[in-house]
């Protein structure tokens, strides 16, 4: 494999890998609220309140920003096809950061999909 496609898939890597930290602190964030979906306006603002005043919701808005700057240096290293395609490595590390650190259940199908995401991130890769 040449160098500057390795160095560009260990961004792209890189880049879901943040994603991923940026999801489970998001899901932290709104797990630590106590929230029922209802259209009254005061609630909605007491719980968007509630919500910005959550270290791990900017803490999701760091690893959002590192990300974007991030993806940005690789859309100016690779094909924007190729680069999008790779970047469905995120799929795996929610997957496996939604079974290992926050502990949800996993069926064999799901685990399935997830590898068949896999394989197709080693063809777009290869191609």
């Amino acid at each position: 494999m040449r160098e500057g496609l390795l160095i560009v898939l260990f961004m792209i890597a890189l880049t879901s890998l943040c994603d991923t930290v940026n999801q489970l602190f998001l899901k932290s964030a709104i797990d630590s609220l106590n929230f029922s979906p209802q259209f009254n306006f005061i609630k909605i603002f007491k719980f968007i309140f509630q919500l910005l005043i959550k270290p791990r919701l900017w803490l999701s808005f760091v690893f959002s920003v590192i990300s974007l700057c991030i993806w940005l240096l690789v859309l100016s290293k690779a094909d924007l096809n190729f680069a999008f395609s790779a970047d469905s490595m995120h799929y795996i590390f929610i997957a496996l950061a939604s079974r290992f650190v926050l502990k949800e259940k996993f069926s064999y199908l799901r685990w399935l999909g997830t590898g068949l995401i896999v394989m197709g991130i080693v063809f777009v890769s290869l191609s």
